[in-house]
């Protein structure tokens, strides 16, 4: 994908016009490698802190595991290759390769984008529909298949065409479209409406009405505190999703606007400092692979205990008992740790009220006094009492109705 039309408009040239200095080029070295580092290692862990515990298995979480997996395979197989081609101007990899890399870039980005828009999707269905049943895990499933079959579709011209040409100095991969004029321009177009515009404008409309919806107000008449907690779970997962899509549309917006522009005037294609703004573009389009880990890490405390284990070698990790128990399954559904939460505080009140009950009987001694405030104590136990009865019979009604393997809200 970038480099496609670098490749097709120095298909003419016989020598490289954009040679630099060894300087520049090991400061450039740095900061791709530094990507890819990122990139690769921060969604590995992404992807073990999902599969690796039975808490994190849920229909977001796995859209976020697609998107794991495709930023770190194009981190992998297409930003270090990029950066060499760019900078030397000469194909190293052969004509297979030329195929993939110009093939699977494409494909990662489509994937990429549109697991975020099922996640907005399924954000919206969750909150602003909540009595519609939720994805399983066969239709999840199918929606990342389709997701994968669609990106290869869209990408399948790039690796049809895509072939390599010897040229006396030097070898060029690039993109051999039947009308060179118009088609390269054409197919980015294509591109940006399907991978950029269109997935972008459906995610600003559904995280447009679920803010609206979540932050305009809340429901009248219910203040429990498992209502307050729901609602506080699911501004954080939709905060956190917000930030993800923004910063992938920041980072891609300069390299779309770059090949627009220079399809329109081709001029700038013969520019000195053109390979310049390339390579800064390229960057930061290939920089959106390496933010989500972070993100992931500093706004979803799931997220953050499962990246403290994988670091907890390092000699100023901390694994508290917290952040065991945040990624262990200890639970099936997520009104049942409201309940035992509510018993415990019940215990907790019993002693409390008891105690004093009983130092006052033994010391007044009065029966009657003594029997009014265990009169008491029985009433004020009754009510808690049938509290929790309250509280486990909600329970019962979510499990009924919603998915029987379902996790708490802040990330299901």
């Amino acid at each position: 994908m970038a480099a496609t039309h670098n490749g097709s408009n120095i298909t003419s040239n016989f020598t490289n016009k954009f040679v630099q200095p060894p300087w520049r080029v090991a400061l450039w070295s740095v900061a791709y490698s530094l990507v890819l580092a990122v990139a690769v290692f921060g969604n590995l862990i992404v992807i073990w802190i999902i599969l690796a515990h039975k808490r994190m298995r849920t229909v977001t979480n796995y859209f976020l595991l697609n998107l794991a997996f495709s930023d770190a395979s194009m981190a992998a197989f297409n930003t270090l290759i990029n950066f060499i081609y760019a900078t030397h101007g000469d194909w190293y990899f052969g004509e297979a390769y030329c195929k993939f890399h110009n093939f699977f870039p494409v494909t990662s980005v489509f994937a990429s984008i549109y697991s975020m828009t099922a996640i907005a999707v399924d954000r919206y269905m969750a909150i602003i529909h909540p009595l519609k049943p939720r994805l399983s895990a066969k239709v999840t499933t199918g929606v990342i298949v389709c997701i994968w079959s669609l990106a290869v579709i869209l990408a399948f011209p790039l690796c049809y065409f895509s072939t390599t040409r010897i040229l006396p100095h030097r070898t060029l991969c690039y993109v051999a479209w039947p009308r060179k004029a118009d088609d390269p321009f054409m197919y980015h177009i294509i591109v940006t409406v399907l991978v950029y515009v269109l997935p972008l404008a459906v995610m600003g409309i559904t995280y447009t009405i679920v803010g609206l919806t979540l932050w305009g107000g809340e429901i009248p008449g219910d203040s429990s505190d498992n209502y307050h907690g729901q609602l506080q779970a699911k501004r954080k997962v939709v905060k956190m999703m917000i930030i993800v899509v923004v910063t992938f549309a920041l980072c891609w917006l300069p390299y779309h606007i770059y090949f627009i522009v220079t399809g329109l005037n081709k001029h700038l294609s013969t520019w000195k400092y053109i390979q310049q703004v390339y390579l800064s573009v390229l960057w930061l389009a290939m920089s959106s692979t390496m933010y989500n880990p972070i993100i992931y890490c500093c706004l979803n405390s799931r997220f953050r205990a499962g990246f403290k284990r994988a670091f907890r070698w390092c000699p100023f990790i901390k694994v508290s008992s917290y952040d065991e128990l945040e990624l262990r399954s200890t639970r099936l559904h997520p009104t049942r740790q409201s309940s035992m939460y509510t018993l415990s505080r019940m215990d907790t009140t019993m002693v409390v009220v008891y105690d004093p009950a009983e130092g006052d009987g033994s010391a007044g001694g009065g029966s009657g006094k003594k029997n009014s405030l265990s009169g008491r104590k029985r009433s004020y136990i009754t009510s808690r009492h049938s509290e929790i009865i309250e509280t486990n019979s909600g329970s019962q009604k979510l499990q009924n109705g919603g998915a029987p393997n379902a996790e708490p809200e802040e990330f299901s």
